[in-house]
Protein backbone atom coordinates (compact mmCIF):
# COMPACT_ATOMS: atom_id res chain seq x y z
CA UNK A 1 0.00 0.00 0.00
CA UNK A 2 1.69 3.43 -0.84
CA UNK A 3 0.34 6.00 1.49
CA UNK A 4 0.36 9.91 1.04
CA UNK A 5 0.52 12.18 4.30
CA UNK A 6 -0.33 16.18 3.62
CA UNK A 7 0.20 17.77 7.04
CA UNK A 8 3.34 17.53 9.38
CA UNK A 9 2.81 19.56 12.40
CA UNK A 10 2.60 18.78 15.84
CA UNK A 11 0.33 15.80 15.14
CA UNK A 12 0.82 14.98 11.52
CA UNK A 13 4.20 14.63 11.90
CA UNK A 14 3.93 11.71 14.51
CA UNK A 15 1.32 10.00 12.77
CA UNK A 16 3.26 9.75 9.60
CA UNK A 17 6.34 8.53 11.33
CA UNK A 18 4.45 5.45 12.61
CA UNK A 19 3.16 5.10 9.21
CA UNK A 20 7.25 5.26 8.22
CA UNK A 21 8.15 3.17 10.97
CA UNK A 22 5.79 0.48 10.02
CA UNK A 23 7.02 -0.14 6.88
CA UNK A 24 4.66 1.26 4.92
CA UNK A 25 5.78 2.96 0.99
CA UNK A 26 5.70 7.00 2.64
CA UNK A 27 4.98 10.04 0.62
CA UNK A 28 4.96 13.14 2.66
CA UNK A 29 3.71 16.78 1.75
CA UNK A 30 3.39 20.56 3.54
CA UNK A 31 4.20 24.11 3.10
CA UNK A 32 7.23 23.95 5.53
CA UNK A 33 10.02 22.35 3.31
CA UNK A 34 11.79 21.92 6.50
CA UNK A 35 9.11 19.59 7.69
CA UNK A 36 9.14 17.61 4.80
CA UNK A 37 13.08 17.00 4.44
CA UNK A 38 12.85 15.79 8.38
CA UNK A 39 10.73 13.29 7.08
CA UNK A 40 12.51 11.96 4.26
CA UNK A 41 15.67 12.17 6.10
CA UNK A 42 13.64 9.43 7.51
CA UNK A 43 12.96 7.33 4.46
CA UNK A 44 9.87 8.79 3.44
CA UNK A 45 9.69 10.35 -0.24
CA UNK A 46 8.76 14.11 -1.33
CA UNK A 47 5.45 13.65 -2.29
CA UNK A 48 5.73 16.90 -4.64
CA UNK A 49 1.96 18.21 -4.67
CA UNK A 50 -1.17 17.04 -3.45
CA UNK A 51 -2.47 16.25 -7.04
CA UNK A 52 0.80 14.09 -7.22
CA UNK A 53 0.19 12.33 -4.08
CA UNK A 54 -3.21 11.23 -5.06
CA UNK A 55 -1.76 10.45 -8.73
CA UNK A 56 0.92 8.12 -7.07
CA UNK A 57 -0.43 6.51 -3.86
CA UNK A 58 -3.20 4.27 -3.23
CA UNK A 59 -4.40 6.41 -0.08
CA UNK A 60 -3.89 9.76 0.92
CA UNK A 61 -3.89 11.24 4.64
CA UNK A 62 -4.78 14.74 5.22
CA UNK A 63 -3.97 16.15 8.53
CA UNK A 64 -4.63 20.30 8.56
CA UNK A 65 -4.94 22.84 10.79
CA UNK A 66 -9.01 24.02 9.36
CA UNK A 67 -11.88 23.26 7.60
CA UNK A 68 -10.41 25.87 4.75
CA UNK A 69 -6.79 24.33 4.32
CA UNK A 70 -8.26 20.77 3.79
CA UNK A 71 -10.47 21.90 1.50
CA UNK A 72 -8.00 23.96 -0.31
CA UNK A 73 -6.19 20.14 -0.30
CA UNK A 74 -8.71 18.02 -1.90
CA UNK A 75 -9.99 19.72 -4.21
CA UNK A 76 -6.54 20.05 -5.97
CA UNK A 77 -6.58 16.15 -5.43
CA UNK A 78 -10.24 15.20 -7.11
CA UNK A 79 -8.63 15.50 -10.37
CA UNK A 80 -6.34 12.74 -9.52
CA UNK A 81 -9.35 10.64 -7.74
CA UNK A 82 -10.58 7.23 -9.42
CA UNK A 83 -11.66 3.57 -8.61
CA UNK A 84 -9.37 2.40 -5.93
CA UNK A 85 -8.37 5.55 -4.28
CA UNK A 86 -8.54 6.53 -0.67
CA UNK A 87 -8.60 9.75 0.66
CA UNK A 88 -8.57 9.39 5.04
CA UNK A 89 -9.07 12.62 6.48
CA UNK A 90 -7.30 12.93 10.44
CA UNK A 91 -8.10 16.52 11.10
CA UNK A 92 -10.15 17.55 13.78
CA UNK A 93 -13.06 19.48 11.33
CA UNK A 94 -16.51 20.23 10.26
CA UNK A 95 -18.68 16.98 9.78
CA UNK A 96 -20.62 18.89 7.36
CA UNK A 97 -17.21 19.72 5.41
CA UNK A 98 -15.55 16.40 5.80
CA UNK A 99 -19.13 14.43 4.18
CA UNK A 100 -19.10 17.01 1.42
CA UNK A 101 -15.83 16.66 0.46
CA UNK A 102 -16.07 12.70 1.13
CA UNK A 103 -19.27 12.63 -1.23
CA UNK A 104 -17.46 14.74 -4.46
CA UNK A 105 -14.15 11.55 -3.57
CA UNK A 106 -16.78 9.02 -3.56
CA UNK A 107 -19.09 10.42 -6.86
CA UNK A 108 -15.18 9.43 -8.52
CA UNK A 109 -15.14 6.19 -7.97
CA UNK A 110 -12.85 6.65 -4.63
CA UNK A 111 -12.89 5.95 -1.31
CA UNK A 112 -13.47 8.77 2.03
CA UNK A 113 -12.69 8.07 5.33
CA UNK A 114 -12.35 10.71 8.56
CA UNK A 115 -10.50 9.56 11.23
CA UNK A 116 -9.96 11.57 13.29
CA UNK A 117 -7.23 11.04 16.54
CA UNK A 118 -7.56 11.50 20.25
CA UNK A 119 -4.89 10.75 22.71
CA UNK A 120 -2.47 13.48 22.84
CA UNK A 121 1.24 14.06 20.68
CA UNK A 122 2.86 11.70 22.90
CA UNK A 123 0.62 8.49 22.04
CA UNK A 124 0.83 9.76 18.50
CA UNK A 125 4.16 9.29 18.02
CA UNK A 126 3.79 5.58 19.66
CA UNK A 127 1.33 4.49 17.66
CA UNK A 128 -1.04 4.51 20.76
CA UNK A 129 -3.45 6.85 19.77
CA UNK A 130 -7.20 6.48 19.52
CA UNK A 131 -8.85 6.57 16.12
CA UNK A 132 -12.60 7.68 15.45
CA UNK A 133 -13.38 6.44 12.08
CA UNK A 134 -16.44 7.51 9.98
CA UNK A 135 -17.33 6.14 6.75
CA UNK A 136 -19.00 3.01 5.33
CA UNK A 137 -17.64 -0.34 6.57
CA UNK A 138 -16.34 -1.47 3.23
CA UNK A 139 -14.05 1.79 3.86
CA UNK A 140 -13.00 0.62 7.38
CA UNK A 141 -12.14 -2.26 6.48
CA UNK A 142 -9.95 -1.28 3.53
CA UNK A 143 -8.03 1.13 5.85
CA UNK A 144 -7.85 -1.13 8.81
CA UNK A 145 -4.50 -2.13 8.03
CA UNK A 146 -3.35 1.13 8.14
CA UNK A 147 -5.36 2.30 11.49
CA UNK A 148 -4.16 -0.32 13.27
CA UNK A 149 -0.29 1.37 13.08
CA UNK A 150 -1.82 4.54 13.31
CA UNK A 151 -3.44 3.93 16.68
CA UNK A 152 -4.37 1.46 19.39
CA UNK A 153 -7.78 1.37 20.11
CA UNK A 154 -9.94 2.26 16.91
CA UNK A 155 -13.96 2.96 16.85
CA UNK A 156 -15.81 2.66 13.44
CA UNK A 157 -18.86 5.56 14.36
CA UNK A 158 -20.81 5.63 11.44
CA UNK A 159 -21.28 7.28 8.06
CA UNK A 160 -18.95 10.46 7.34
CA UNK A 161 -19.36 13.16 9.54
CA UNK A 162 -20.06 11.46 12.91
CA UNK A 163 -16.39 10.80 13.60
CA UNK A 164 -15.44 14.37 12.95
CA UNK A 165 -18.88 15.12 15.48
CA UNK A 166 -17.51 12.80 18.52
CA UNK A 167 -14.13 14.10 17.94
CA UNK A 168 -15.22 17.80 18.48
CA UNK A 169 -17.54 16.71 21.22
CA UNK A 170 -14.25 14.95 22.86
CA UNK A 171 -12.23 18.17 22.66
CA UNK A 172 -15.16 19.98 24.12
CA UNK A 173 -14.73 17.66 27.39
CA UNK A 174 -11.21 18.12 27.48
CA UNK A 175 -10.97 21.77 27.27
CA UNK A 176 -13.92 22.01 30.06
CA UNK A 177 -11.23 19.24 31.96
CA UNK A 178 -8.47 21.87 31.24
CA UNK A 179 -9.87 24.75 32.68
CA UNK A 180 -11.55 23.25 35.80
CA UNK A 181 -8.03 21.58 36.46
CA UNK A 182 -6.93 25.09 36.40
CA UNK A 183 -9.39 26.44 38.62
CA UNK A 184 -9.00 23.37 41.31
CA UNK A 185 -5.30 23.92 41.49
CA UNK A 186 -5.27 27.71 41.66
CA UNK A 187 -7.54 27.45 44.27
CA UNK A 188 -5.67 25.37 46.01
CA UNK A 189 -2.85 27.31 46.14
CA UNK A 190 -4.82 29.84 47.32
CA UNK A 191 -5.93 28.08 50.31
CA UNK A 192 -2.33 27.08 51.45
CA UNK A 193 -2.19 23.47 49.78
CA UNK A 194 1.36 22.13 48.77
CA UNK A 195 0.82 21.90 44.53
CA UNK A 196 2.44 18.61 44.13
CA UNK A 197 0.32 16.68 47.04
CA UNK A 198 -2.81 18.71 45.30
CA UNK A 199 -1.87 16.86 42.01
CA UNK A 200 -1.30 13.77 43.68
CA UNK A 201 -4.59 14.34 45.29
CA UNK A 202 -6.98 14.97 42.22
CA UNK A 203 -4.56 11.57 40.80
CA UNK A 204 -5.84 8.95 43.10
CA UNK A 205 -9.31 10.11 43.23
CA UNK A 206 -12.82 10.96 41.47
CA UNK A 207 -11.51 14.23 40.10
CA UNK A 208 -8.80 12.31 38.16
CA UNK A 209 -9.14 11.89 34.08
CA UNK A 210 -6.71 11.75 31.44
CA UNK A 211 -6.21 15.68 31.02
CA UNK A 212 -5.54 15.89 34.44
CA UNK A 213 -2.40 13.43 34.58
CA UNK A 214 -1.06 14.96 31.64
CA UNK A 215 -1.72 18.71 31.34
CA UNK A 216 -0.94 19.34 34.77
CA UNK A 217 2.07 18.02 34.76
CA UNK A 218 2.71 20.52 32.08
CA UNK A 219 1.32 23.42 33.73
CA UNK A 220 3.06 22.70 37.08
CA UNK A 221 6.62 22.50 35.30
CA UNK A 222 6.19 25.59 34.05
CA UNK A 223 6.63 24.54 30.12
CA UNK A 224 3.22 24.67 29.30
CA UNK A 225 3.78 22.87 25.98
CA UNK A 226 1.47 20.55 25.15
CA UNK A 227 1.73 20.71 22.12
CA UNK A 228 -1.44 22.33 20.93
CA UNK A 229 -2.90 26.13 20.64
CA UNK A 230 -5.15 28.46 22.01
CA UNK A 231 -5.95 29.08 17.75
CA UNK A 232 -6.38 25.30 18.12
CA UNK A 233 -8.56 24.65 21.04
CA UNK A 234 -11.02 27.69 20.21
CA UNK A 235 -11.53 25.99 16.66
CA UNK A 236 -12.60 23.10 18.28
CA UNK A 237 -14.89 24.00 20.82
CA UNK A 238 -16.57 27.03 18.49
CA UNK A 239 -17.51 23.60 16.18
CA UNK A 240 -18.81 22.10 19.46
CA UNK A 241 -20.47 25.31 20.34
CA UNK A 242 -21.98 25.24 16.35
CA UNK A 243 -23.24 21.67 16.82
CA UNK A 244 -25.16 22.46 19.26
CA UNK A 245 -26.70 25.52 18.03
CA UNK A 246 -27.61 23.56 14.98
CA UNK A 247 -29.80 20.90 17.37
CA UNK A 248 -31.23 24.14 19.44
CA UNK A 249 -29.13 22.93 22.58
CA UNK A 250 -29.22 25.88 25.07
CA UNK A 251 -25.59 25.61 26.75
CA UNK A 252 -24.53 27.48 29.63
CA UNK A 253 -20.59 26.20 29.91
CA UNK A 254 -19.93 26.24 26.25
CA UNK A 255 -20.46 29.92 25.54
CA UNK A 256 -18.16 30.70 28.45
CA UNK A 257 -15.52 28.22 27.35
CA UNK A 258 -15.24 30.03 23.98
CA UNK A 259 -15.17 33.53 25.94
CA UNK A 260 -12.11 32.48 28.22
CA UNK A 261 -10.11 31.35 25.33
CA UNK A 262 -11.04 34.48 23.12
CA UNK A 263 -9.56 36.23 26.06
CA UNK A 264 -6.65 33.72 26.38
CA UNK A 265 -6.01 35.04 22.65
CA UNK A 266 -6.13 38.69 22.75
CA UNK A 267 -3.48 37.87 25.93
CA UNK A 268 -1.19 35.76 24.45
CA UNK A 269 -1.57 35.61 20.74
CA UNK A 270 -3.30 32.63 18.78
CA UNK A 271 -0.10 30.18 18.70
CA UNK A 272 0.31 30.83 22.51
CA UNK A 273 0.08 27.01 24.07
CA UNK A 274 -3.05 26.25 25.42
CA UNK A 275 -1.94 25.39 28.71
CA UNK A 276 -0.94 28.89 29.05
CA UNK A 277 -4.80 29.73 29.50
CA UNK A 278 -3.71 29.10 33.81
CA UNK A 279 -1.74 32.36 33.35
CA UNK A 280 -5.15 34.32 33.43
CA UNK A 281 -5.97 33.32 36.87
CA UNK A 282 -2.08 33.68 37.89
CA UNK A 283 -2.22 37.27 36.37
CA UNK A 284 -5.45 37.56 38.64
CA UNK A 285 -4.42 36.36 41.64
CA UNK A 286 -0.69 36.64 42.05
CA UNK A 287 0.46 33.39 42.35
CA UNK A 288 2.51 31.21 40.68
CA UNK A 289 0.93 27.74 39.76
CA UNK A 290 4.18 25.75 39.48
CA UNK A 291 5.84 22.78 41.44
CA UNK A 292 9.31 21.11 41.24
CA UNK A 293 9.78 17.42 39.81
CA UNK A 294 6.93 17.89 36.96
CA UNK A 295 8.72 16.69 33.53
CA UNK A 296 8.20 19.06 30.72
CA UNK A 297 7.48 16.11 28.20
CA UNK A 298 5.09 14.00 28.07
CA UNK A 299 6.56 10.58 27.02
CA UNK A 300 4.28 7.73 26.26
CA UNK A 301 5.63 4.75 28.02
CA UNK A 302 3.32 2.09 26.86
CA UNK A 303 5.22 -0.01 24.57
CA UNK A 304 3.84 0.03 20.56
CA UNK A 305 1.50 -2.91 20.20
CA UNK A 306 -1.43 -3.38 17.24
CA UNK A 307 -4.21 -1.60 17.09
CA UNK A 308 -7.62 -2.86 17.38
CA UNK A 309 -11.51 -2.27 16.63
CA UNK A 310 -13.42 -1.27 19.74
CA UNK A 311 -16.92 -2.40 19.61
CA UNK A 312 -19.79 -0.22 21.36
CA UNK A 313 -22.21 -2.28 23.29
CA UNK A 314 -25.67 -3.14 21.90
Amino acid sequence: MKVGFIGLGNVGAKLAGSVRRNGFDLSVHDLDAAAVAEMVALGARDGGSPAAMMRDCDVVITCLPSPAACAAVVELMLPEVKPGKIWMEMSTTDADEVARLGAEVIARGGMAAECPVSGGCHRAATGNISIFMGGTRETFDAVFPLLKVLGRRILHTGPLGTASTLKVMTNYLATANLLTCIEAMVTMKAAGMDLATTYEAIKISSGTSFVHETESQMILNGCRDINFTMDLVKKDIGLFQHIAEEADVPLEISPLMVSIFEDGIRRYGPRAQSDRIVERLEEATGLSILAPGFPAEMIDDEPEEPGYEVVPLR
